[in-house]
């Protein structure tokens, strides 16, 4: 499967995509790299806003200490 297309410009995967953190990494093989990329909440709010999502937020949407 073809990478998103967002992976040069996105937060969450230039700061984890080095993690050996399992939750991390199956979040990138998923919604970065996987099946699951159409469901990813960052891309997603950077269609709507015509904006990149803030860094903390998760793929599945998730605010990282909200």
């Amino acid at each position: 499967m073809t990478p998103c297309a967002f992976l040069s410009t996105c937060s969450f995967f230039g700061k984890y995509q080095d993690s050996r953190q399992a939750a991390c990494q199956g979040f990138i093989l998923q919604y970065c790299k996987g099946d699951q990329q159409e469901k990813c909440k960052r891309k997603a709010y950077r269609k709507e806003h015509n904006a990149p999502p803030p860094p903390e937020m998760m793929p599945n949407g998730i605010v990282m200490g909200a």
